[in-house]
């Protein structure tokens, strides 16, 4: 029988048979933070329209077309974050984090996005990230730190066959030079009128769009890399020598320059060769720039953000299934009202100290429970009727052996401690 209603267009649910796997993969994209000193932050899912439109850029497609804008209550005009970055920096900024002495700020977070995408396998209109963010330092340590901690990530969960894309867009002082040059290149082409009042606000974005008919004409376009000035230069190649020396393999793609217009120096986005047309997994770089843009003062900063559904199916691409916990560590089987009171307190007490326990609910005979109690994936059973009860006992049976011990009442909680050592 279907529900009457359905999930929004572009939108899914994760499901109890996949909602371990996802959890694992936040864990583990997550867990190289913790341990490099990133504290978790958490922001509104939804902001003033204005931070996303000055920070992300008014010519990129992420604000002309695929925002979600809500409607106005009172003056206020708000929109879905499509990305966390801006609103990071933003709690950074009301809560004077820069201002504690201690630089960077770095915090990670894990949330969901909201982008007007074309659904498609990979690009959702509700996806979740995890990210991290080092606020108010200029340091090509901390470029390549941020990027060793993302393939750290992938690698703890086995994935090969994902490679990172490697890039510079220069700073204040170079960019407007490559910015001119790239903008009268643009001029001779055959491009449309959109298209061509994007490259009047911002050419990069050009280079960005995955037309294959505007993609044929950008062939021999000016290359950033040739405009660097010797600031970025030096600073983009020891970023380059401190991932080499961590044995992080690397493209360099003279090309990339990602759907963000915050972006400066380091950019780089790991993609899976398994995921076709939708290969980003995830992606970051340097805005030393966005503080500014938002009204606050020049904080140099770094971060990224990680797809959690796309590597997910990375990990399907590549046939690796994460091993997951059972959920419970004892399953409680009653026979009759008196052993339903006694077990139901048995397991109350056992999860307070501690143990993961379940019960048989809506009074199953014993073969039911008993195939509940396997398919819950506990390791152990507690089974008890009127005649144990008689002898304060239950039985423990053990799901993997076979094997039933009985088992004082008085001593079932510590019995179990030890077992499950």
């Amino acid at each position: 029988m279907s529900s009457t209603f359905q999930a929004p267009k572009g939108t899914y649910d994760i499901l109890p048979a996949v909602s371990g796997t996802v959890l694992a993969v936040r864990d583990a994209l997550a867990a190289p933070l913790r341990r490099a000193g990133y504290s978790y932050i958490e922001t509104p899912v939804f902001e003033d329209v204005k931070l996303f439109s000055r920070g992300v850029g008014e010519s990129t497609d992420i604000v002309t077309k695929e925002m979600f804008n809500l409607v106005k209550r009172g003056k206020e005009e708000l929109a879905l974050r499509p990305e966390m970055t801006a609103s990071v920096l933003r709690a950074t900024l009301q809560a004077n984090l820069h201002r504690s002495g201690n630089l960077p700020v770095k915090v990670w977070y894990s949330g969901s996005q909201y982008r007007y995408e074309r659904p498609q396998k990979g690009r959702y209109r509700q996806f979740w990230q995890v990210g991290a963010e080092a606020i108010g330092a200029e340091d090509p340590a901390l470029d390549a730190e941020l990027i060793i901690l993302a393939v750290d990530a992938y690698r703890s969960l086995g994935l090969k066959n994902f490679r990172m894309l490697l890039n510079s867009l220069g700073d204040r002082t170079c960019r407007p030079v490559y910015r001119a040059a790239l903008q009268e290149f643009l001029r001779g082409l055959d491009l449309d009128e959109d298209t061509l009042r994007r490259a009047e606000i911002n050419p990069l974005r050009v280079l960005d769009d995955k037309r294959p008919e505007v993609q044929a004409q950008l062939t021999g376009a000016p290359l950033l890399a040739d405009y660097l000035c010797e600031d970025c230069k030096a600073y983009h190649e020891q970023v380059r020598e401190l991932l080499t020396a961590a044995q992080i393999s690397f493209e360099d793609d003279p090309k990339l320059v990602r759907g963000l217009d915050y972006y400066t120096r380091t950019t780089f986005e790991f993609v899976h060769d398994g995921l076709g047309a939708q290969s980003a997994v995830g992606g970051g770089g340097r805005y030393d720039g966005l503080s500014e843009m938002i009204g606050g003062p020049a904080l140099p900063s770094v971060g990224w953000a990680l797809g959690v559904d796309r590597t997910v199916l990375a990990l399907e691409a590549e046939g690796i299934s994460l091993t997951q916990p059972s959920t419970n560590a004892v399953f409680a089987v009653p026979l009759g009202e008196q052993a339903r009171r006694v077990l139901f307190a048995l397991v109350t007490e056992l999860r307070r100290e501690g143990v993961s326990a379940d019960f048989a609910y809506g009074a199953k005979g014993l073969k039911a429970a008993m195939k509940d109690a396997d398919r819950s994936g506990a390791r152990f059973a507690l089974v008890a009727g009127e005649r144990d009860l008689a002898e304060n006992l239950v039985q423990l049976k053990d799901l993997t052996t076979g094997d039933q011990t009985p088992v004082a009442l008085d001593a079932l909680v510590a019995t179990l401690k030890e077992k499950l050592q």
